[in-house]
Order: structure tokens, then C-alpha cells, then sequence
């Protein structure tokens, strides 16, 4: 059965991953923000492996965006039967002693208020598919604490939290999980950790390896097929936390 499937920052990495994945068969909205041409070629990828992907661009940390992309999204399909919050970002570090209110609002309104507002605007369009499920994108950074991103760490915690209630208050129509990643090599890290960050994470990880896209993409798929989770967390990220 075709999916309508909505999947946030689905330009590049693991939502780009995600969007491949997902694409036999399926309606895949691809948002993006800035990466236009990265994301007219995902969408090429989907079209091509049988899917029917629609693009949608918006800077999801304010509300007014938000609401703009679900109006834009309602105004092409009549239900959605997946929403895959995946837009996020460190944005940069930032010692403990050096916090600046301003970033603090910035990583919140990406990571969190943009995951909350845009679920809340969505149930709607989810009521109406298929065995509904919305799947939300955490963190290892929130299970273990991450020196120079500990606001971010903060953030991906309040969607843990934020996935398990809304969990609950949809149910039983609606399913919520999330998914936690450890260290994935996509573009997220370009930015903002070192090679020599990069490899240490590699060292301390159990399978000596750091994850790439496609493990998050399995899982995510995971989720949503399996129809008997709702307010759960996996965690995947090679053994570098375990519990």
C-alpha cells in the first residue's frame, strides 16, 4: 500500500538516506531549507526507484515557516500516513561558560519547538492515512552529555520526553517513537567536529566503526512498520552507549 511520507531536512544525510529508503512505492515530501539542489536530487533518487517525490522548502525555527509548510503540504495531498521529524542541528559549539541566550534559542527552536509545532499541525493530515506514526530524531548527545553541546544534548532530551507524551495522548490512533543515533558520518559533523574528533569517537565505539546513514534509515523504517511501538527510543550507535 502507497505511503504519503513527510520527511523533514530530507536533503541531506540521514533524512536524504531515510527518503531512498523509503521511496518504492511511496509519496515522499522532501523538506529542505537551504539545500535546493541537494534536495532536487533526492528527489530525482525517488523518482527513479519508483516513488513520486514533491519538494518543500522552509526555515522550520519559526512558526509562521512552520505553518507555512503544512499549509503547503495540505494543499498537495489530502493525508499524510508518516511524519519523519528529522531537521536538526548542533548549529556550533559552545562551552558551558561562553552560553549566549541567543543560541540557546536557536538550537531550541530548530531541534525542539519546530518537532512540537509541527507534529501538533500535522495530526490532522495524520488522522486521515493509513496506520499513522510520526518517528522523531534524538540523540546519543542526550543519553551520555556532550561537552561544547550540552544545550543541544538538552534539546534532544526534550524530544525524548516530548515523544513518550505525545505518545500517549494520540494513542491509540497515532503511533510516536524516536530514534536516538550515536556518531553518523553524514554532513552534520562537517561543521562541527574534527577528523581527529571523528576518530576518536570511532576508537571508543565497541564495533570500531562510526555509523553511517543507512543505519538510522533502518531503523526509522523499522518503526514504522512494526505497529505494535509507540513511545519508544532506539538507540543505534555501535555500542557507544549502551544500557
Amino acid at each position: 500500500m502507497t505511503k504519503t511520507i513527510l520527511i523533514t531536512g530530507g536533503s541531506t544525510g540521514i533524512g536524504a538516506e531515510t527518503a531512498r529508503q523509503l521511496a518504492p512505492g511511496n509519496i515522499i515530501l522532501v523538506h529542505y531549507n537551504a539545500s535546493k539542489i541537494a534536495a532536487e536530487t533526492v528527489a530525482g533518487e525517488v523518482n527513479r526507484q519508483g516513488g513520486q517525490a514533491h519538494l518543500f522548502q522552509a526555515d522550520l525555527t519559526t512558526e509562521a515557516a512552520c505553518v507555512a509548510l503544512v499549509n503547503q503540504v495540505a494543499q498537495n495531498v489530502d493525508h499524510l500516513d508518516v511524519l519523519i521529524n528529522n531537521a536538526g542541528g548542533l548549529i556550533q559549539r559552545q562551552p558551558i561558560t561562553e552560553l549566549q541566550w541567543e543560541l540557546m534559542e536557536r538550537i531550541f527552536a530548530l531541534n525542539v519547538f519546530s518537532v512540537m509545532k509541527l507534529s501538533s499541525l500535522c495530526l490532522p493530515l495524520l488522522r486521515q492515512g493509513t496506520k499513522p506514526c510520526i518517528v522523531n530524531l534524538t540523540s546519543i548527545a542526550m543519553r551520555h552529555g556532550a561537552p561544547s553541546a550540552t544545550i543541544y544534548g538538552a534539546a534532544k532530551s526534550a524530544i525524548d520526553a516530548f515523544t513518550r507524551g505525545l505518545a500517549k495522548e494520540v494513542a491509540p490512533d497515532i503511533r510516536v517513537n524516536a530514534v536516538a543515533p550515536g556518531v553518523i558520518e553524514t554532513p552534520f559533523h562537517e561543521k562541527v567536529t574534527t577528523p581527529e574528533q571523528m576518530q576518536a569517537f570511532k576508537n571508543n565505539t565497541p564495533l570500531q566503526r562510526n555509523g553511517q546513514a543507512g543505519h538510522i534509515a533502518l531503523a526509522i523504517k523499522m518503526l514504522i512498520e512494526n505497529d505494535f511501538m509507540t513511545g519508544e527510543t532506539i538507540d543505534v550507535n555501535g555500542g557507544l552507549l549502551m544500557r
